[in-house]
Parts: structure tokens; sequence; C-alpha cells
């Protein structure tokens, strides 16, 4: 990314934003900025293995940033051992190019749990739109995990407000996901419910960023 980046949204479906990682959903899609990939897991099915082997065409692309969103959805999602199986595929393709999980999960927690507990050294997992208790997290911070807020601080969820107040500033991200919000929203909204500075949140993204990723982003 250029130097021009001043507030790093993590995670949007709304393509060809500056200083965003766009969630790209197929390995042929096209952006001329940066980009997410992988296999989400409501549209997961028999065919997965080939379609994430689609999708590692594009892993020397320098505007590759992260794998996802992936993860775990026991709602809507197939069943429970297909999610496992893909979950860990794309651990293991992150792991292998340094760069971070952009993890969707509803319900799976359990399940996020003991795949952690059995993959050794597992590669950054950022929560996308995390807008769970302290408990959930909590459970977590011996893992590389995470979090990312937007839309739900905006709309003052009691709940989630509390987990971004509770949270270390070194793992906290921002994003818009598929909302109608600016990033200069969320941002100002964290600004106020954490009383920082925006310039000082911007700042600990992208070094929270870097920290985590090959890939890095510059001020």
């Amino acid at each position: 990314m250029r130097s021009k980046l001043k507030l790093l949204n993590i995670h949007t479906h709304r393509p060809n934003q500056a200083n965003a990682i766009f969630n790209q959903e197929t390995a042929t899609q096209q952006t001329k900025y940066c980009y997410s990939l992988g296999l989400h897991p409501w549209y997961l099915d028999t065919n997965w293995e080939s379609l994430l082997q689609e999708m590692k065409t594009k892993s020397d692309d320098p505007n590759l940033f992260a794998i996802g969103e992936c993860g775990f959805d026991l709602l809507k999602g197939p069943k429970e051992a297909i999610q496992i199986a893909a979950f860990e595929a794309q651990l293991h393709w992150a792991k292998e190019l340094g760069i971070p999980i952009i993890m969707h999960q509803v319900k799976g927690l359990h399940v996020l749990q003991q795949s952690l507990m059995h993959f050794k050294d597992p590669p950054p997992i950022v929560w996308h739109g995390f807008m769970g208790k302290s408990s959930s997290f909590q459970s977590l911070m011996n893992f590389p995990i995470y979090f990312s807020f937007g839309a739900a601080i905006c709309k003052n969820h009691k709940q989630t407000i509390a987990s971004l107040e509770a949270l270390p500033l070194e793992r906290i991200f921002f994003e818009t996901d598929d909302s109608e919000l600016t990033i200069e929203q969320v941002f100002s909204k964290a600004s106020l419910i954490l009383r920082l500075p925006v310039e000082k949140l911007a700042r600990q993204v992208i070094e929270n960023w870097n920290h985590i990723s090959k890939r890095k982003i510059h001020e």
C-alpha cells in the first residue's frame, strides 16, 4: 500500500477503495487495491478443495493481503466437518504466505477453539465484525486472535462497546464490512469510546497489521 494510507479498513465488500482490504470472493475478480481471498463457510460444498486450489494461484500477488473471509457458521453453513477441514486448510495457506486470516464466526466458538488447540503455531486470525461478550475473547487471548469492530459500535451496541473498551489496543482493527458506513465514521466512533485521538488509533491499527503480516502497510 502507498504511504498516503491513513485509516485502514480491514474488511469491506466495496471494491476499489484505497486504504481498504476488499473481500474478494473468487480468484477471477479484479480490484486495484489490496484484497482478501478465501472460502466463506456459507458457500462451502464438497468441491471446496478444487476451489481453494484455484484461489492459491493468487498466492504471489502482492495485493493479496489476507485469507478470508473464512471460518465457521453453524447456523447457515454446511456440516461441521466440512467447515473444519476448509478452515484448517486455509490456516495452512495463510501460514505459508505469512499473512493473517479474516474470520467469519457465528456460533462456532467451540469449534474454533478445538482447531486452535491442535493446530501448531496458527497464523494470526482477525475475527471480523466482532460483537461478542468479553468472555468470548478472553478464552482466546492465548492465541494470535485479533478483533475487528465496525457497524455495531456505531449503533451503540452495548456488549460490543464493552468488548472494545476491554481489549488491549494491540488486538484491535476496524472495518465497514457490507455497511454504508465510511471508515472515518467507524474510527470517529471508536475514538469517542476509547477517548483517544483518531490519529493515535490510525497509527495503532497500522502497527498492529504490520506486526501480524509479512505484507506491510506504510503510514
